[in-house]
């Protein structure tokens, strides 16, 4: 029965809710709303260092998370801690994640809302705001090649929905027909920037007609309105796998955060949206209908606020994270012990670079029906480089996955496939491009696990290096750029047998990491290497030549330049060549022994020279193998340029000939 709302300015329609629907609505917009007038106290105390008020948007994370199913995943932001607490957390264990205890959901690596729960089925932000948008892709994707009926949703805000990764992610949502509610609170500024400084369209909902998405505008403060919407499309979603963008309409009455204040918003707007209070106002409605009486109302309100104080009391009694690097260092990787695969018979067949990461993959593939392949043109067409090519027809294409053009949002849904307990191996069409996926890489995959011991089953293969006349935009070596990243894996064969192994290991670990393959080595080297499935040690170098008096310490093409020139010089049981085949971790302890071995080293890449990962070794063993050395460390790689286009500029640009200079010098010393 519809009744008058002369007392409210939200108009609510109460439809078929019962009593007991609507006052436990109710007490799940109240929760928050309490907590957060603590929050401010605590704060206004110096007993909390910082706080990203939701006050004035409530309705919106509390009326979605209550439409879904309590296994079906969220991706929240900064204003959304009626998501946490309409999941049910323990506020204890809340409190000591706002304190940086060891508590915590993070184990006081990390603040306020960046964190998820595996148990809460929650995926916590990180402070680029958009990239969850494509992670929230990545588990509705698994859901539906698990064939489960669930739907996945993910808030931004109103400023985010200018990063690129909203648009991508929008695009991949639809071009696969994802089960994902996509929520943009719209609450007039990005921090204090106002909205029409942001975009000049009237409606955000307008931004998913372009994609393809079914778009709507919803009043985000009236909590009826938020709960009803959101329960309609979830039921939709689970059996019409497509995505929706929903702009809920709300207003931030606090600053961006604490610190920052309101000064730049015009009064007469914080005054008419105090009139639009999502807590008061649906207050107001339950009292007029008789749902509940003041005295109820009271009651509700002392009893939570005992439980938060009683919670709060106890996070502050918590201890402070006990400091153990040994702890730290254990955690950036998720827990793996490598069991090494030896191939059960002796046949083997001769097979080039290319074929045997072809093989490896399709071995991969049959192993693990859990892995998912996606890249640009990797399906039908086979990939540019032809190394996915048939595999559309073994495995389908719902394993074999063509990309639209936006490797972050393809990184981002690699990760949100293994949140769902899968595995993805993402192809970069060339390395180079990998630049539109870094911040995925960087601050997602490598991070996660660290942060709130969410492992990221994820490889990224690398076609890279230079040699082929492709420029500077084809040829870039750039494993350095990622080196620097603690939580990836690197590793880099130089050889066909290595290539299969190699690729098989990063596939089985749990962790990131990131898979270079020179594009060069693709059809111009051969091997015999074994039929069948076998794994090779990340972490572990290997001895290419034995030497007495110079030791050569490389990878990938480094390894077949400094062979050549051996080869060519007669120095065969002089120089001694080391093949690092992993660069994070590396081979330390082979690294010391070869050293030790013959006190002249040369470290050398084929990346540009500054800064690159033969400096960092050099400095290593500068450092601890100091009293073995006989002359300087020597380091050489590529020109400290751009890679050219022409043939006789690349072989200049590129480091072999100072490479055989080097040798001859640590020879001579």
């Amino acid at each position: 029965m519809e009744t008058s709302q002369s007392h409210t300015t939200i108009q609510f329609k109460r439809k078929h809710y019962t009593d007991e629907q609507l006052i436990h609505l109710y007490k799940a917009l109240l929760k928050p709303r309490l907590i957060e007038e603590k929050m401010l106290i605590l704060l206004r105390q110096g007993k909390i260092t910082k706080w990203f008020s939701g006050i004035g948007q409530e309705a919106v994370a509390v009326g979605a998370t209550l439409a879904l199913e309590s296994d079906e995943y969220i991706f929240p932001m900064h204003r959304n801690l009626g998501v946490f607490t309409s999941r049910q957390m323990s506020l204890t264990q809340l409190f000591a994640q706002f304190q940086g205890k060891e508590a915590g959901f993070t184990k006081g690596r990390d603040r306020s809302f960046h964190f998820g729960s595996k148990a809460h089925h929650i995926v916590g932000m990180i402070s680029h705001l958009g990239p969850q948008m494509s992670l929230a892709n990545g588990v509705a994707l698994a859901d539906v090649l698990q064939r489960k009926n669930k739907v996945t949703l993910a808030f931004s805000g109103d400023a985010a929905s200018s990063e690129g990764e909203f648009h991508e992610a929008l695009n991949v949502a639809a071009v696969w027909s994802l089960p994902v509610i996509f929520i943009v609170e719209n609450n007039g500024y990005g921090l204090s920037t106002p909205n029409h400084e942001q975009f000049v369209c009237k409606r955000l909902a307008d931004k998913g007609i372009g994609y393809g998405i079914e778009s709507i505008r919803i009043d985000g403060n009236n909590i009826l309105e938020v709960y009803d919407t959101i329960n309609h499309y979830a039921d939709q979603l689970r059996y019409n796998p497509r995505p929706i963008l929903v702009e809920a309409m709300t207003f931030r009455m606090r600053g961006h955060e604490e610190a920052s204040g309101t000064k730049y918003v015009p009064p007469h707007l914080l005054n008419e949206w105090a009139m639009r209070d999502p807590v008061g106002n649906f207050e107001q409605f339950i009292l007029q209908n008789s749902i509940m009486t003041e005295k109820m109302l009271g009651a509700f309100k002392e009893a939570y606020r005992e439980e938060i104080s009683r919670a709060v009391f106890e996070a502050f009694e918590l201890p402070e994270p006990e400091v153990d690097t040994s702890t730290e260092m254990h955690d950036v990787y998720a827990p793996f012990q490598a069991k090494i695969h030896e191939p059960k018979s002796s046949q083997s067949t001769s097979k080039r670079y290319i074929d045997a990461i072809s093989d490896g993959l399709r071995q991969s593939m049959q192993r693990f029906p859990e892995l998912v392949l996606m890249g640009q043109d990797i399906a039908d067409y086979g990939g540019v480089f032809k190394i996915t090519e048939g595999f559309v027809e073994q495995f389908g294409k719902e394993r074999v996955r063509n990309t639209p053009l936006c490797e972050s949002a393809i990184v981002g849904a690699g990760l949100g496939l293994s949140i769902r307990g899968m595995k993805a191996m993402v192809e970069m069409q060339f390395a180079d491009f990998v630049t539109c996926g870094f911040n995925q890489i960087i601050n997602n995959l490598a991070k996660t696990h660290y942060r709130w011991g969410q492992n990221a089953d994820v490889v990224v293969r690398m076609p890279t290096g230079a040699g082929t006349a492709a420029g500077p935009f084809h040829s870039q070596s750039n494993e350095a750029w990622f080196f620097h990243t603690p939580g990836l894996k690197i590793v880099y064969p130089s050889t066909p047998y290595d290539a299969k192994g190699l690729l098989n290991a990063a596939l089985e670990d749990p962790n990131p990491v990131m898979y270079f393959e020179h594009k060069f080595l693709y059809r111009s080297l051969s091997a015999e290497i074994p039929d069948e499935y076998y794994t090779l040690p990340i972490g572990k170098a290997k001895i290419i030549q034995e030497g007495e008096s110079v030791s050569v310490i490389t990878y990938g093409m480094g390894v077949h330049w400094a062979a050549q020139i051996i080869e060519e010089m007669g120095w065969q049981g002089e120089v001694e060549l080391l093949d690092l085949r992993s660069l994070l971790p590396w081979d330390k302890e082979a690294v010391r022994q070869t050293v030790e071995k013959t006190g002249k080293v040369l470290v050398a890449h084929e990346d540009c020279l500054t800064g690159g990962i033969a400096a960092e070794i050099a400095a290593w063993i500068a450092e601890h193998c100091f009293s073995s050395l006989d002359a300087p460390v020597m380091r050489e790689g590529s020109l400290d340029t751009p890679v050219p286009f022409a043939k006789e500029l690349e072989q200049n640009f590129l480091p072999k000939t100072r490479m055989k200079e080097k040798i001859k010098r640590l020879m001579e010393f």
